[in-house]
């Protein structure tokens, strides 16, 4: 067509999605091209931007003199065609460079002179990077009262922009993400102010900051712009709500901080800078224990990947009481060593709840193995936090709002028109609906099965019950469920809309539900994200539900029956569901079938640890 400036901006969005890929020459040709075209065509504001997205793909190679030259052309033009916001953002960009030089005299300069643009021309978002900047720039020389003052500036920016978003959870999810460095930032330099407490109160004011508006407005909360100034009383009152033997973890540039919270005081202890990316750590402590990914379980579980194969289970690769590993060279020893060392000490009694970070969250806590070859789950039992205010708030929800009555059972749906991503259909769990027959009995409920547990039976009922106990497949990256799709829709190939749970789905329903046990694979997995982990479980936190148990894979679902059976025996003696959990953990771990790993670590509470009413005399045996 000969629209020249428009294949310019073709090469301009392909150098930017080469260099968000990482394949930074691809990008940088683009870029290149991009600034031939603006040239020819006498595009200014395109020369402009050429300039500087090279700058920013030379920054990411390294090169931060070429870095400098490319921003500093880029600023020349804002300044031609009065541009002052790209002016501001080009002074930005200077400055980084000038940070990767070393230089932190310039770094500092183009940093004020950024803030001050963006002040002038109401820039919020260039305000709190400008504020970041400098706050890293006052880090770097040692001025820590500085980097705390400009720190907190950018995040009370963060939070107003959060509080803007309303009721969009996916924006602030997203929002949050882009900017986490700015959170990182102010506690680490408390950290090194030695303010402990006001470190920690920091990192956990950043953690699941969408979900707690999730929950703060499904409890009737008015939603809060906590701002960062804590005061003693404010960190007071959050760290009693926060139980003996929490541990909360952060990671900033992959060093590793623990805070350790008893009754009366806060502990941190020195920060560990892991050799192991964390990463690949949690792969290799999967490829140990025997599954991956769902597709790599050969005998029946309740992976929507993971289907019906005629051939035997996979060959043992986890480590049992038969078939021990060299323990050095076992990842779940290594994340003992990592999470669970350095703060042994400070950790007593049987209960242990961790607030992780990062690829932390997907981590198996019950089978971290100790250099006695003790499982953690022998001496703990275990939960997971999504932060320490998002359990203040479940402590702090109305004592009417969870309900003390009433359960929804769903177990093997009627899936057999399901297709999974690879075109195969799905195959029936019958272990599934023996499990909800089983618990159907023992509450005198009867559960929904088959071609009863649609989609829309199971929206209608969430909202109702104190138990939701939910038997099907799960989809690996979000845990999202496999559900019966509506009999209308059932003559044709259901969609997705048709028969998955969805997160939005969960998010929807009001929840009552004081435990939902999601007994099916991946129901714990979703991308890890600054807010925490974001899948179906976080849902149906967000959605009002008090405690949440998981699985982190996929699940076998003979294995699983037997798994559960055990678990609802103890709930049902009255015992608290962290403690049921660890007991049939235990029970499952000394068994001759299932004392492999991979048949009772995946299992994961998360939130409160609580006691159901229903079904059984509610006293200990």
């Amino acid at each position: 067509m000969g629209a020249r400036a428009l294949e310019g901006g073709a090469y301009a969005n392909l150098g930017i999605v080469y260099r968000h890929l990482g394949d930074i020459k691809k990008a940088i040709e683009n870029h290149k091209l991009h600034l031939k075209i603006s040239r020819e065509v006498e595009d200014l504001p395109g020369e402009g931007r050429a300039y500087g997205n090279l700058g920013l793909a030379y920054r990411d190679l390294g090169d931060f003199e070429k870095s400098v030259e490319y921003h500093k052309q880029c600023l020349k033009i804002a300044e031609e065609i009065k541009d002052r916001a790209g002016e501001g953002h080009a002074c930005g960009n200077i400055g980084d460079a000038y940070k990767g030089l070393g230089d932190l005299k310039q770094s500092m300069h183009y940093h004020k002179r950024h803030l001050n643009i963006a002040n002038e021309v109401g820039d919020v978002t260039g305000k709190g990077i400008a504020y970041c900047q400098l706050g890293l720039d006052f880090e770097s020389i040692g001025s820590l009262n500085e980097a705390v003052d400009y720190f907190r500036s950018s995040v009370e920016i963060l939070n107003d922009a959060r509080m803007g978003l309303q009721s969009n959870d996916e924006w602030k999810i997203g929002l949050r993400n882009v900017y986490q460095q700015m959170y990182r930032g102010l506690w680490r330099v408390l950290i090194k102010q030695d303010k402990i407490e006001e470190a920690l109160f920091a990192a956990d004011q950043g953690r699941a900051q969408a979900l707690k508006d999730l929950m703060e407005s499904n409890y009737g909360f008015e939603i809060t712009n906590n701002r960062l100034n804590a005061k003693e009383e404010q960190i007071g009152d959050l760290l009693n709500y926060t139980p003996s033997n929490t541990v909360f973890i952060a990671i900033s540039n992959s060093v590793m901080y623990s805070w350790v919270c008893q009754k009366d005081e806060v502990h941190l202890r020195d920060p560990r800078n892991s050799e192991h990316n964390s990463f690949s750590l949690m792969e290799s402590a999967r490829k140990t224990i025997g599954v991956r990914a769902g597709t790599d379980i050969k005998c029946e579980d309740r992976s929507l990947d993971g289907l019906r194969v005629d051939e035997a289970p996979t060959e043992r690769c986890g480590q049992s009481k038969s078939d021990s590993l060299n323990l050095h060279e076992n990842p779940l020893r290594t994340l003992y060593d990592l999470v669970i060392g350095p703060i042994k000490d400070l950790v007593c009694g049987d209960e242990l709840i961790i607030s992780p970070d990062g690829p932390l969250c997907l981590a198996p806590y019950a089978a971290f193995i100790d250099s006695n070859s003790k499982y953690l789950c022998e001496s703990f039992r275990i939960r997971v936090i999504p932060s320490l205010a998002s359990l203040k708030l479940i402590s702090e929800s109305p004592e009417d709002y969870h309900s003390k009555s009433g359960a929804l059972l769903v177990g093997d749906p009627w899936v057999q028109e399901v297709v999974n991503d690879k075109g195969q259909k799905l195959e029936q769990l019958p272990c599934a609906r023996e499990e909800v027959e089983m618990i159907g009995r023992i509450l005198k409920t009867p559960p929904l099965t088959g071609t009863e547990a649609t989609k829309d039976e199971v929206l209608k009922r969430l909202s109702s019950v104190a138990l939701v106990h939910i038997a099907a497949h799960g989809r690996m990256e979000t845990g999202e469920i496999a559900l019966c799709p509506n009999p209308s829709r059932i003559s044709r190939v259901p969609e997705d809309e048709d028969f998955l749970l969805k997160m939005r789905d969960v998010l929807n329903v009001k929840l009552r539900a004081r435990l939902v046990v999601l007994s099916c694979c991946h129901s714990g997995r979703g991308d890890i994200k600054a807010e925490g982990v974001v899948g179906i479980a976080r849902a149906f936190l967000g959605a009002g539900a008090r405690s949440v148990l998981v699985s982190l894979w996929a699940i076998d679902d003979e294995a699983t029956l037997e798994f559960m059976k055990s678990f609802y025996q103890k709930l049902m003696e009255g015992r608290s569901a962290g403690e049921s959990l660890n007991r049939a953990m235990n029970s499952m771990r000394e068994s001759d079938k299932f004392s492999e790993v991979k048949y009772w670590a995946p299992f994961v509470l998360i939130g409160d640890d609580v006691t159901l009413e229903i079904g059984g005399s509610n006293q200990k045996s």
